[in-house]
């Protein structure tokens, strides 16, 4: 697993204790990581949406005109 540091403003990681606080997660970390993925997970389709255009663009530039 790869560690990442990073600074949350003091609010959100007030929250982010009081989620862990509440039983709501193990430990901070454990809330971190379920709140990446289910970011990730509700910008699937737009990031696939963008890859899929830019494929399209890179393959209509490149394309082989008679």
């Amino acid at each position: 697993m790869k560690a990442i540091t990073l600074e949350l403003p003091e609010m959100l990681a007030a929250e982010v204790d009081r989620a862990v606080q509440a039983g709501w997660f193990v430990d901070a970390q454990e809330a971190i990581r379920e709140a990446l993925r289910e970011y990730l997970d509700s910008r699937r389709l737009e990031l696939q949406e963008l890859q899929q255009i830019e494929d399209i663009s890179w393959a209509m530039q490149t394309a082989v005109r008679p």
